[in-house]
């Protein structure tokens, strides 16, 4: 069995992935293989699930981007909502705001004003279009009035390389998943202006939430879920939700998982299905007034 991830290693879905694997296995009474298989803004590893065949071997792991491809990401070979189906939730955990060293930036104060000071020169990277940090990100320009250019990821480019554009100074800011930046925001590569969640996260106690810092009620966590091919037969959607979710309550699952700051995603299938199709909407809302990537 492979659980396929699209982000490369170290990210958000591969940990989770890696996390389940060896219960999982245990669970279903077959192996569990984790595959990284980035690119395409998010978009390569779904196509790659799509591309298997229909008998539960072969798992879709992702975050909040596969609900908001559906309609921002452009040039996609497949429908993310009507050619997959919901499996089970798994996570969610704050996203960071983070800037480079060599931007200067150490609030989100500082950061609003030089975007005011010079509208349109600050430039913003995500892991691709129509992702959690690239729809997030619009929606935290537009609550404080940010205008920037938007700088997303290279076809083949895994999370790392996004990290690796705003140490490198090759934007001002991006938003990331705490999994991710806890090491170069450790090693003071990057600096914290605030969490996207509304509560502060355990694993960065000390940062604000965007909200403290200025931009008023945000509230934009990434969250994690599993996917199947549409027409996967029914039965065996049930054994993948019924391993999955025995799989998410072990104590090691929970341990590794909370060590990122990850909370538990408490829902049925059908229930996680609905919250999806309503993130997708949220996401179409928040493109239909952004500033075009």
């Amino acid at each position: 069995m492979r659980l396929i991830e699209p982000f490369g290693p170290g990210g958000g879905p591969d940990i989770v992935a890696r996390a389940l694997a060896r219960p999982l296995s245990e669970r279903l009474g077959r192996r569990v293989d984790v595959v990284n298989h980035p690119g395409g803004g998010s978009t390569a590893a779904p196509a790659l699930v799509l591309d298997a065949p229909t008998d539960g071997n072969t798992l879709l792991i992702n975050t909040s981007a596969h609900a908001y491809s559906s309609v921002a990401a452009r040039h996609v070979s497949y429908d993310p909502l009507n050619d997959f189906v919901a499996v089970a939730p798994l996570t969610t955990q704050a996203y960071v705001v983070v800037a480079g060293r060599r931007a200067g930036l150490a609030t989100l104060a500082e950061l609003v004003a030089a975007a005011r000071a010079a509208p349109g020169s600050l430039r913003f990277a995500s892991a691709g279009v129509g992702t959690g940090t690239h729809v997030g990100t619009e929606e935290l320009n537009r609550v404080t009035g940010i205008d920037a250019g938007h700088a997303p990821a290279d076809p083949g480019d895994a999370i790392t390389d996004v990290v690796a554009k705003a140490i490198g100074g090759a934007v001002d800011y991006a938003m990331l998943p705490i999994s991710i930046a806890g090491g170069p925001l450790a090693r003071g590569d990057l600096v914290a202006l605030g969490v996207t969640t509304a509560q502060r996260s355990p694993v960065l106690p000390d940062v604000p939430t965007l909200s403290e810092a200025g931009a008023a009620d945000y509230d934009f966590p990434i969250w994690y879920g599993a996917w199947a091919a549409a027409n996967t037969p029914r039965t065996i959607l049930e054994e993948l939700t019924s391993g999955i979710a025995a799989a998410m309550a072990d104590r090691s699952v929970r341990d590794i998982l909370g060590a990122h700051g990850m909370q538990p995603l408490p829902m049925t299938r059908e229930h996680f299905s609905r919250f999806v199709d309503d993130e997708a909407r949220r996401a179409a809302r928040i493109i239909s007034v952004s500033r075009p990537s």
